[in-house]
Order: structure tokens, then sequence, then C-alpha cells
């Protein structure tokens, strides 16, 4: 087998094996499913009438593709005193407190921020949207599909994370969008990122014939 070819097979497993782990094959949630998960989600000791009914819209209409979380952040000077949070820790330390659990959570299930940064100024457009002026931060979530959300929320170990996002936020607002789009898509970039690296290895190999 010449390096030509086995240097291109590398490369395609590498592609399959990261398109695999980063797109949903799953399809959208079944009726069995979504059940399952509102009755973990009713289970928990922070969940709300109102917001079990979103949830159940929200998995309902799943289309089994990628969405994004739009979340906007304002974070309190000084945060809650609760267990696990000590006096002079700031919200943003206690934030992070909260994402130790997400992070790998979300990483082995392909998902992650697509964009993210901290407020430049009070809001510069407001309509019937009182108290809204002021943010800390905003970030975009990419989630591989809403199972996958599902399946971080209602872990119990995120009941107790979850604490310390409500120690450390002043208010936020989460919503969803699906379908989207972006234009650098980690799946198209590393195609054509493998595709250089092979024709710069076919060229090479061709030039010391």
């Amino acid at each position: 087998m010449t390096v030509e070819k086995i240097v291109w097979g590398g490369l395609t497993i590498l592609f399959l094996a990261f398109f695999s782990w980063y797109t949903s094959f799953s399809g959208p949630l079944s009726d069995q499913e979504i059940d399952y998960y509102l009755q973990k989600f009713q289970e928990r000791e922070d969940t709300t009438s109102d917001g079990i009914e979103r949830l159940e819209k929200f998995l309902r209409e799943d289309t089994g593709d990628d969405f994004v979380m739009v979340n906007l952040i304002e974070i309190y000077e000084t945060p809650l005193r609760i267990e696990g949070v000590k006096e002079g820790d700031s919200s943003a330390a206690v934030l992070d407190k909260y994402m130790e659990f997400m992070w790998p959570e979300l990483i082995k299930r392909a998902s992650h921020p697509i964009w993210m940064g901290d407020s430049a100024s009070q809001a510069m457009d407001l309509m019937n949207a009182d108290g809204m002026e002021t943010w800390t931060r905003a970030a975009g979530m990419r989630y591989r599909s809403r199972r996958d959300l599902v399946e971080i929320g209602s872990n119990p170990e995120f009941s107790g994370s979850h604490a310390y996002k409500v120690a450390a936020m002043s208010k936020t607002i989460a919503f969803p969008i699906d379908p989207w789009f972006q234009l650098g898509d980690p799946r198209i970039m590393l195609a054509f990122i493998l595709t250089l690296v092979g024709l710069a290895t076919s060229l090479t190999a061709r030039r010391n014939r």
C-alpha cells in the first residue's frame, strides 16, 4: 500500500470519526423519551409548572438537529451565600464552579460555545422589556441535539451544581434557535483542512518518485 493511500485512508477515518461524534443521528425524541425526561425534571426541587410546560413544548417540537441556546447573563456584584460559596468569592468564580460540571458533559456530547463575550454597554435598543437594560455577558451554546440537553439537565449531579448558577446570576434569559447556521461549521472546516493535508501529501509523494 502506498503512502498516499495510507494517508488518505487515515484522514478519511479521522473525518468520519469526528463527523459521527459531532452529528446527531438519533432523530427527534420519541413520546416515550419525552415522558421519561419530563418525569425526571418534575422530580427536581427547582422545577416549576411553567418550566415543565415550556420544556414539554420544546421537546415535542424536536427536529432531531442541533440547535443553539442564546444566553444573556447578568451576575451579582457579590454572589449569594450558599453552601460552597466562601466569603470573598466573586460571582464569576462561583459561575466557574457551575461550569466545572457542565464542561465535561457538554464536550462529550459535542456541545460547545460558538460565540461568547462581555457586555460593552447597556442595551442599545429595548421594546417592552423593562429591567432588561443591563447585562454582564452573552453566549451562544451549540447543542448536538435536544436529547443531549435534557440528558445533561436531568443528571442528578446537575441539581447540585445548578445552585451555583442561581447564586451567581442576578438575572438571565435563555432561548433556543433552530434552524440556525454558521459559516464556520467545524465539520466543513475539518474536511477542508484534511483535504489540504491529503493533497499536500500526494503532491510531495509524487515529486519524490
